[in-house]
């Protein structure tokens, strides 16, 4: 190739990126006036119908966080600090009733927001005594009363298992991502010995989904531990996860860490940030604002505009029904699209939003300390992901690695973040028993 093709091949390159660089820009130029106008429109909403506004995260300062400086809140930086043009510039007023929300850690409110979901499934977790556990799946061993899937909602176990195993789905997903693909794949050895324990995380699935709370890292772990590990007298466990799971899987471990038998990590968004800005850093690594992957332009569309993800949210989630039925008519009962089309709705703005931002981003903080306790307590940790992942970076394992030495790293060819599990079900499951038998 002659010099002159190369330099033309160059110029073009460098053309094409400023041409995108300015197209992002100008689209998310859009989207921030958007989510600034639809502040305002939700905040009337909300006044109108429920009679008081509901607390958003946008600060009316321009950027800085207006709430409560309570040690170990829980409460991502990333939440408040999502940097705005229009807010910044005072172009709209918004409301920042962080403060109100943030003395609200704990709350057990039963209302129902008007803009999300009020069928009975997506309420039945809802008492009168505002007690509500989280809701999961066990498939019992063949050696105990009952072997076959077993829906849970706070019911003692009636049998004793010689190990147990803790899943943990992902962000927007449920206990069926387990359920209906790797639960049917286990050997005859693992369905006689081993009790399988799938969980709807806070907020998700068939859980609960209280709107008075702020999912933090440590709800999510604590409702794991009052719904599962207490009641079912979890002495010890392993532990499997998907992308946002790891990180409650780490948390779960690291409290516990001489219960745990072995962890597997399954696309974990680890990102070795440390410092004040550790959650803006994550939100940066794993939600930069990118127009292409779609699935990354999605991930950066949801956790950047509060009140943008809340109008999709409104129209798919509250209309879950309707959506559910159509394309259960289109696909012909596809089990793989109606799984993932089942499980999408299966949450509120609110949960989803929250999630996103106390757990993935803000458990950015805490994931190395989490992962000095388990190499000290000798926890064997089992890391796989897909290279073709478009939503956590192959450099969270690489990073992950480095941090972990001890940790077995497994990247698997040609799989994304939901592949590296769907359409390989018997070859996990058999890494799993692997992993278990080492332990």
């Amino acid at each position: 190739m002659s010099l002159a093709a190369v330099s033309l091949q160059k110029w073009l390159s460098n053309a094409a990126q400023i041409l995108n660089s300015i197209i992002c820009f100008l689209v998310f130029l859009i989207f921030d006036l958007l989510d600034a106008v639809f502040c305002v429109i939700f905040r009337f909403l909300d006044e109108y119908i429920e009679g008081e506004a509901s607390p958003c995260c946008c600060a009316d300062d321009g950027g800085g966080r207006k709430v409560k400086n309570v040690k170990d809140d829980g409460l991502s930086e990333s939440l408040y600090e999502r940097k705005n043009i229009f807010r910044g510039m005072r172009f709209l007023k918004t409301r920042s009733d962080s403060n109100e929300e943030c003395e609200k850690i704990g709350g057990r409110s039963m209302k129902n927001r008007w803009s999300d979901c009020g069928c009975e499934s997506c309420l039945s977790w809802m008492n009168d005594d505002g007690d509500y556990r989280l809701h999961f799946v066990v498939k019992e061993p063949s050696n105990c009363m009952h072997g076959s899937p077993t829906s849970y909602d706070g019911e003692k176990c009636r049998g004793r298992a010689s190990e147990n195993v803790i899943f943990l789905h992902g962000f927007i997903s449920s206990s069926s991502f387990w359920t209906e693909t790797v639960f049917p794949c286990f050997s005859e050895k693992v369905n006689q010995d081993y009790r399988l324990i799938a969980i709807d995380l806070l907020g998700f699935g068939k859980s609960p989904k209280p709107r008075d709370c702020n999912y933090t890292l440590k709800e999510h772990v604590e409702m794991i531990e009052i719904s599962v590990i207490q009641p079912l007298q979890l002495d010890t466990f392993h532990l499997v996860a998907h992308s946002m799971g790891c990180i409650i899987a780490l948390a779960i471990a690291a409290k516990h860490p001489s219960s745990v038998k072995s962890i597997t990590l399954v696309a974990p968004p680890y990102s070795p940030c440390e410092g004040n800005d550790a959650c803006l850093k994550a939100l940066g690594n794993m939600a930069g604002k990118k127009l292409w992957p779609p699935l990354a332009f999605g991930c950066s569309f949801m956790s950047w505009y509060e009140h943008l993800g809340r109008c999709i949210c409104f129209l798919y989630c509250r209309n879950h029904r309707i959506w559910e039925s159509i394309l259960k008519f289109v696909t012909f009962n596809n089990r793989d699209l109606n799984l993932l089309t089942i499980d999408l709705p299966r949450h509120t703005h609110h949960s989803a939003w929250s999630s996103m931002h106390n757990v993935i981003c803000g458990g950015a903080k805490f994931m190395d300390t989490y992962l000095k306790i388990l190499t000290k307590a000798g926890v064997f940790i089992n890391v796989i992901q897909g290279d073709k992942d478009e939503v956590v970076p192959i450099d969270c394992c690489i990073n992950l690695k480095k941090k972990v030495p001890e940790a077995e790293i497994n990247i698997i060819p040609n799989k994304n973040h939901k592949t590296v599990v769907f359409g390989r079900e018997k070859e996990f499951a058999d890494s799993l028993e692997h992993t278990w038998a080492l332990k």
